[in-house]
């Protein structure tokens, strides 16, 4: 017999009639290489193409491990006493918001570096059910069990945690802990019930059950810059000229259905995250169109980048539409460091149409192509400054800014 050395990650293909150049192994996805009796977290399917910003999730302690009950035994010593072992404790469960380095956590809690890990972009990969490991029973000769090991659950940075309506975490900075639930306290052997007046007590005590909870996680996503406007914008389009980001394209609105984050790199090293808010429309604050299941993402941006579609007639409306739609939402929204964004600059309505925009709203608003690449330049050094303004004012709040 012969064997054949496969590449690593891949499976033989069974034998054919006619081989030749059909190769001996294929790749296996990652998420299906599996060990034997290790379930799968999700389908491969499901983490790459669905958006999840809701996760309903049951989370139960580890379970304590039972006291023992025994009696020492060895030769010529008649009377040895009680030695049963104290049950370990159940396991907790802890929700962390992920770093990108092993490691890094610590780093993060003293305020030294926050960096964002861009593998952990939703919900998606966080199951329905935790349970943490049980605590092993206490055994003869005073011997403890084991306890169970913390069970730590990789949420996003931006996860809000709520129990029963109510707001009980915000995992916001890199490397932010909550214990969700706790394990059950481990049972007592007989040995811990030795007293002056009971000299060979039989007692002993089962371990506790682990605290049981429903959490509903909220997923707020995290980004310097947000990209503001109503469908059909081009927000999508500008997101991908400034960054690598490619988010679907297409001549109808609401071709965005789930935030995307690009970031855009200067030359100097620094980054500066831009998320893609999917369209707004008038109402949204009431929950029309995509309504209240995106405005939450606009909170966690720094300062804005309003994009209005200069194709349009009377474009400087949007403005103002948007901003008493955020204004709705949440007070003080609108008033975060912004900066106006006309989009489309290179249809001729839209050179018609400049002039009495930018009279109506300054000569900040920045005139570009997201198409054609058309005054790009303005809008990275203006998202600089914003970006610049952005860190003093963390520095100033004694607050470490967010490095992505």
């Amino acid at each position: 017999s012969s064997c054949v050395a496969l590449p690593r990650g891949g499976t033989r293909e069974p034998p054919g009639p006619a081989l030749g150049n059909t190769p001996l192994w294929r790749p296996v996805p990652a998420c299906a290489r599996q060990g034997p009796g290790r379930p799968r977290p999700l389908a491969c399917a499901l983490q790459r193409r669905h958006f999840v910003d809701h996760r309903r999730v049951l989370v139960r302690g580890g379970s304590g491990g039972g006291g023992a009950s025994c009696f020492h035994s060895e030769p010529r010593k008649e009377f040895g006493g009680p030695d049963g072992g104290d049950g370990g404790s159940g396991g907790h469960v802890v929700l962390r918001g992920r770093c990108r380095a092993c490691g890094a956590e610590r780093r993060c809690r003293a305020g030294v570096r926050r960096v964002l890990d861009p593998q952990v972009k939703s919900l998606s990969g966080v199951l329905s059910h935790y349970r943490g490991a049980d605590g092993e029973d206490g055994s003869r000769k005073n011997c403890f069990g084991r306890s169970g090991g913390t069970l730590y659950v990789r949420v996003p940075v931006g996860t809000l945690v709520k129990e029963g309506g109510q707001v009980v975490a915000d995992l916001s900075c890199p490397g932010d802990e909550y214990l969700a639930a706790l394990g059950g306290a481990g049972g007592k052997g007989n040995r811990f019930f030795l007293a002056n007046d009971n000299r060979a007590p039989t007692t002993c005590t089962p371990g506790q059950p682990g605290q049981e909870r429903v959490l509903f996680l909220e997923l707020k996503t995290v980004a310097h810059a947000g990209l503001v406007g109503f469908p059909n914008a081009g927000k999508s389009s500008l997101l991908r000229a400034i960054s690598n980001a490619r988010p679907a394209v297409a001549a109808y609105p609401f071709t965005t259905l789930k935030p995307h984050v690009g970031v855009v790199h200067y030359e100097d090293h620094w980054q500066v995250a831009v998320a893609d808010i999917p369209g707004i429309v008038r109402g949204a604050h009431r929950n029309r169109g995509l309504g209240l299941a995106f405005l939450r993402h606009v909170e966690r941006c720094g300062f804005l980048l309003f994009v209005v579609d200069l194709s349009v007639p009377e474009p400087w409306s949007q403005l103002a539409d948007l901003r008493f739609e955020l204004e709705q939402y949440q007070a003080g929204l609108s008033a975060r460091p912004h900066a106006v964004v006309a989009n489309k600059v290179d249809l001729p309505q839209a050179r018609v149409l400049l002039p009495e925009l930018q009279a109506r709203l300054g000569p900040g608003a920045i005139a570009l192509s997201a198409a054609t690449g058309e005054n790009l330049e303005a809008l990275l050094q203006r998202l600089r400054e914003l970006y610049d303004q952005h860190v003093a004012a963390e520095l100033g709040r004694g607050r470490q800014p967010l490095r992505w």
